[in-house]
């Protein structure tokens, strides 16, 4: 498992960070939710090791893949070359069923500028899940996708999920995403974790299934705003 222990990050005057503590579970898809501003991305980026931090992170120091906001492919490298990048040769193999599991395998052998931001952020999920790390973090990977690309995705991710287990940890503002995918849920609030909850069963659940837990995550987030 990975400790994160009095994380802080100011940016002058401003506090994004306030003594966050957080244990995330190794081989499992921990979630946080929070309003835009309230340090979900910086603590992803502090993970990273790309944001310096005050506090400290016990437990991991491994290879981390990192899917963005926006997809950040090799402009001069086709999708399937963006994906070969990040793989030893003899694992080229592994590509084919990737970018047909994430519905972009017409795509395989065309330049970024070609393709539409859905397709470049689904060749960045498979880049990110292909690169042999021990952590995944993601930045609301589904965010730029239609309602039914994104459940179809969100599915094809868990499946491969199951087959290659790997710490995972996910940042989106979507509850219902969330509740699809994750097994635990964390709220963030002005820097600081102020729900924190398991979710019992298949992460993968119906979308627009109703329960308490949804319902008190929903509260949470309402006020926490």
């Amino acid at each position: 498992m990975i400790k994160l222990k009095n994380i802080s990050k100011n940016y002058g005057d401003i506090k994004v960070l306030d003594n966050l503590n957080l244990i995330i579970e190794k081989n499992s898809i921990t979630c946080i939710l929070g309003a835009s501003g309230c340090g979900k991305t910086t603590l992803l980026n502090i993970i990273a090791g790309i944001t310096p931090y005050e506090g400290s992170i016990e437990g991991f120091n491994g290879k981390v893949s990192y899917i963005f906001q926006h997809e950040l492919l090799l402009p001069n490298l086709t999708v399937k070359q963006n994906l070969q990048y990040v793989l030893a040769e003899a694992d080229y193999h592994k590509i084919d069923g990737m970018l047909d599991m994430l519905e972009i395998s017409a795509k395989a052998d065309k330049y970024p500028r070609a393709i539409s931001g859905g397709q470049a952020q689904r060749a960045a999920i498979a880049r990110a899940f292909l690169f042999p790390s021990q952590l995944l973090l993601m930045d609301e990977p589904f965010s730029s996708l239609d309602t039914a690309l994104k459940l179809r995705l969100i599915n094809a991710f868990y499946d491969i999920w199951q087959k290659e287990k790997r710490t995972v940890l996910y940042v989106t503002h979507d509850i219902e995403e969330a509740f699809l995918l994750a097994n635990r849920v964390v709220i963030m609030d002005k820097g600081s974790i102020v729900y924190d909850v398991k979710l019992n069963g298949n992460p993968v659940r119906n979308y627009g299934q109703t329960s308490p837990i949804k319902q008190q995550i929903l509260e949470k987030m309402l006020s926490a705003n």
